[in-house]
């Protein structure tokens, strides 16, 4: 600003400055400005002079509030009593006959003149704004002062006064409590009739109180008595138990704000004084200031609940503005006056909204969504959802959203006791919010956020679902009451059936038709949780060394099972998820629960001797298929497009041979264990049809049981006499002995009705007339391989091992049965070693 001076003053002295010679030569120069005679040219002035500053329009108040004129005038009576000074008859009469007996029939020459004192009161026009007129006054004085002493032209008040009694300090405060008294009711009339009349034209809202004070009756005829100091004030009930109280200073004349309500605090004097100021500058100002103030208490008493709950609150969003800042607020109705909008703490783009209207609050939830492409991140409503407490909370809820209140108490007094301060009454507020209302409110937008986000994934798969109340007209027991919401009982369930949600999931057979999803935990301050309950149609008890006694068993921390009803609740810790996350579980549980049963149902058959179910518990199958030796199936990632996989565990169960005779150091390794890769995709290949794929598995279990044993032995046995003999497995019926050379081995392959066919690897069986003499494996046939087998099935047929009639010769191998396989297969495989050597 300095710079900008200095500029615009050096610019203005260069005027006057000479020009160089060589300017003045070649360059016409303007005139320089030519001013009136006697005008100096000051050009800083006019760089230096701010502008005028804009005259605000105020009401120009008057200086006094009126005025008082004690006069003594004189009072004639009428002609038509004989005139003369006004006396009463009484007095006339005796001064007619004192005049007489006096000078008889004569004249006196000097009349007495009648006086009297006479007060008048005239109120300034527009003090306070306020034109104070008859028509404010009570009915019943008005009779009295317009026939005797009110000038309805003059607009002022004669008021009488006893000559003997002459108190002036008396009038004037009398008349001040008048003046002040007929400015408030004036204010009333104002607040209850004008535009606000839906706010304060309710009986109790704004009461003129008048303590220790004499009615303008009494005032009137009693100016002989004293009359005792007292107060008079407008109460006017902001919210709540939140009052504000104006009075006017006898002595200024100024308004005066205070609060009474249990916020009145040494924080909130500074506003209640800004008020006051702004009033006395224009108290036209007077309404919409008192609109202002009761906004303001409302959102203060209902943020400090909020905080004292914990919640984190809002007094303004950052909408997006199309025109103007209001246009998002549009959407909440043209009655809103205000807003406080309450963050669900899990769910951040949603909000309880607390609407303040005229006469109550309103309760909104919204769900919020934040435009990345604007600049300044602008929020918008997408959805408004309107909430009626008192449906919320049904009949059976003592705590109510619109509760009556008397004013002029304090929250530690009874109740039961009436008010006692005069012209205070009961009053009905809709913004007595308590903070197990505003509790209740946040608990139930939280759930209803919840059951929308379910639903939302229900509606995304066109899954159809009912709204049901299974808790409907059941008794509250004293363990529920605190552990969870009182409007958990009026917040309805989910219920799907099992064919919508469950089509195309596996072992959908396996559940009740009804499905119930319920969310949890939204009362309380954990992350909301979902549990979906199913029934299933076959109870198959958990059992093994997993399971529980209790008749509730959780077997992970997902799933919680009832023994008793046969429930199985799944619980998902992400709403937004909760239904993959059920599909997921149902996989893998309604999988484990069809292998369990048709375990079950294969050891009570005597064609499957051996098989029984060893442990169950929803999430591990175990079973013996044969002997001691046991299969554990788990499953995972059920709800992957290549269809989940399935977890084989094999070994051997030592219980299971109890009472026989056993070495100490007996190996307790099951063979099948090297074929797990190509066993479990038995079981994932069976395209929806478990059962099925089960009993295969199972029977190729209990066929190539022999095989693996038999090779487990020769691998031993191979060891302890140091030669490097491999078994492994190439596919779930095909197992391959490599003989120490590593260039020859010997397939056992299963095949049907409980057969097996002993090959030279070498050979290919999808194309005889290939031999891989020089193959990608490096195998190379086994010398008189033919010859070796047919000896080894006459040795152990001559043994007496085995019948005759049990195999069949081929070119590269024999087939036999499996109770043969183990003396076969060692025999063969010593010979071929024994050709070797």
């Amino acid at each position: 600003m300095k710079q900008h001076i200095t500029d615009e003053a050096d610019a203005r002295l260069a005027f006057y400055l000479p020009l160089p010679e060589e300017a003045q030569n070649h360059i016409e120069m303007p005139q320089r400005p030519l001013l009136l005679p006697g005008v100096i040219d000051t050009p800083l002035v006019r760089v230096r002079k701010p502008p005028p500053p804009a005259r605000q329009n105020r009401v120009k108040l008057p200086l006094l509030g009126g005025t008082i004129t004690i006069s003594i005038n004189e009072f004639r009576d009428p002609s038509q009593a004989g005139s003369g000074p006004a006396r009463s008859p009484k007095s006339r009469a005796f001064s007619r006959l004192q005049r007489r007996a006096k000078l008889g029939n004569g004249m006196a020459s000097d009349e007495v003149e009648g006086l009297r004192f006479q007060v008048l009161w005239e109120p300034a026009k527009g003090a306070l704004c306020v034109n104070v007129s008859a028509g404010i006054m009570p009915d019943d004085v008005l009779l009295v002062v317009r026939q005797q002493f009110f000038d309805v032209k003059s607009r002022s008040l004669t008021l009488p006064q006893d000559a003997n009694n002459l108190d002036f300090e008396n009038i004037l405060r009398s008349v001040i409590e008048r003046h002040a008294h007929s400015v408030l009711e004036i204010f009333q009339h104002q607040l209850q009739n004008g535009q606000t009349r839906s706010v304060f034209s309710p009986p109790g809202v704004v009461t003129l109180i008048k303590n220790g004070w004499f009615s303008l009756l009494d005032f009137i005829f009693s100016l002989n008595e004293s009359v005792k100091e007292g107060a008079q004030a407008l109460r006017v009930h902001l919210c709540a138990d939140e009052v504000v109280i104006m009075t006017i200073d006898s002595r200024t004349g100024r308004l005066n704000l205070r609060d009474t309500g249990d916020l009145a605090a040494a924080g909130r004097g500074p506003r209640f004084t800004a008020f006051s100021e702004q009033l006395n500058e224009n108290p036209i100002l007077l309404i919409g200031a008192l609109m202002r103030l009761r906004l303001m208490t409302i959102t203060d008493l209902a943020e400090q609940k909020a905080n004292y709950l914990g919640l984190q609150s809002f007094r303004r969003r950052n909408f997006k503005p199309e025109g103007s800042y209001h246009f998002e607020l549009h959407k909440l109705g043209s009655s809103t006056r205000g807003t406080l909008y309450i963050q669900l703490s899990n769910f951040p783009n949603h909000y309880l909204v607390l609407v303040i209207t005229d006469e109550r609050f309103r309760y909104a939830l919204i769900t919020t969504r934040i435009m990345t492409e604007s600049m300044y991140t602008d929020m918008i409503m997408e959805d408004i959802a309107w909430l009626d407490f008192d449906r919320i909370h049904g009949e059976e809820i003592v705590i109510t959203a619109h509760t009556s209140l008397v004013l002029g108490k304090r929250k530690r007094g009874n109740d039961a006791d009436p008010p006692t301060e005069v012209g205070v009454g009961e009053v009905d507020s809709g913004f007595n919010l308590e903070t197990p209302v505003l509790r209740e409110l946040y608990s139930y937008c939280c759930a209803r956020v919840a059951y929308m986000n379910v639903e939302r994934q229900f509606k995304l798969r066109g899954i159809p679902f009912t709204h049901v109340n299974p808790t409907s007209g059941a008794p509250v027991t004293l363990e529920l009451a605190h552990i969870q919401s009182s409007l958990a009982r009026s917040v309805p369930a989910l219920c799907v059936q099992s064919e919508d949600i469950l089509s195309g999931a596996p072992a959908a057979e396996a559940a009740m038709p009804n499905i119930r999803v319920i969310p949890l935990n939204w009362w309380s301050e954990k992350n909301a949780q979902v549990v979906t309950s199913v029934k299933l149609k076959y109870v198959q008890q958990p059992m093994g060394k997993t399971a529980s006694t209790s008749a509730i068993i959780r077997p992970s921390k997902r799933i919680i099972y009832d023994t008793t009803q046969a429930v199985v609740s799944f619980l998902s810790e992400n709403v937004n998820t909760c239904v993959d996350e059920f599909l997921e579980e149902w996989a893998r549980v309604s999988k484990m629960v069809v292998i369990a049963r048709e375990v079950a149902q294969m050891a009570k058959e005597s064609t499957w001797d051996g098989v029984r179910l060893l442990s169950f518990d929803l999430q591990t199958v175990e079973f013996a298929y044969a002997q001691d030796y046991t299969v554990s199936i788990s499953c995972e990632d059920q709800l992957s497009p290549m269809g989940g996989n399935f977890d084989l565990r094999f070994s051997r169960c030592q219980r299971l041979n109890a009472g026989q005779n056993q070495d100490k150091d007996q190996d307790f390794f099951n063979p099948h264990d090297d074929a797990e890769p190509f066993l479990r995709n038995i079981l994932r290949h069976g395209h929806g049809r478990l059962a099925p794929s089960l009993h295969r598995l199972v029977t190729l279990l209990r066929d190539t049981l022999p095989i693996v044993t038999v090779l487990e032995e020769i691998r031993q046995q191979g060891e302890q006499d140091g030669r490097s003999v491999d078994t492994f497995a190439k596919a779930a019926g095909w197992y391959r002995l490599l003989e120490t050379d590593c260039r020859h081995a010997i397939d056992f392959r299963s095949m049907t009705d409980q057969r097996v066919a002993i090959l030279d690897a070498s050979f290919s069986l999808f194309d005889p007339a290939v031999q891989d003499n020089t193959g990608e494996t490096g195998l190379k046939p086994i010398p008189r391989f033919k010859d070796i087998v047919t000896d080894a099935v006459r040795d152990i047929t001559s043994s007496g091992k085995a019948q005759p009639g049990k195999f069949a010769v081929i070119d590269v191998g024999v087939i036999c049965d499996i109770a043969t396989v183990c003396e076969l297969g060692k025999t063969i495989h010593l010979r071929v070693v024994a050709s070797q050597s």
